[in-house]
């Protein structure tokens, strides 16, 4: 799957990769794709959170070189 915009927040504890994915989701247009990479495990129960919260769906979760790679679709 292709995305449009990349965070990574490999090494930041939760909540920072939540609130940095926010921050990238607002200045991104509706139905755009934000990919964030974190290693903090905890990020694979507060993205799906964050994004069932702020109206954004959150695509799935793959491991990619050792870090989590979350897909956001920005909601409208």
């Amino acid at each position: 799957m292709d995305w449009d915009d990349e965070i990574d927040a490999r090494g930041l504890l939760c909540p920072l990769p939540v609130l940095k994915a926010r921050k990238r989701l607002m200045a991104m247009a509706p139905g755009q794709v934000l990919r964030v990479r974190a290693t903090d495990k905890a990020s694979i129960i507060d993205m799906p959170h964050f994004c069932s919260q702020a109206g954004h769906e959150y695509l799935g979760c793959d491991e990619v070189e050792g870090a989590l790679a979350h897909r956001l679709r920005r909601g409208g």
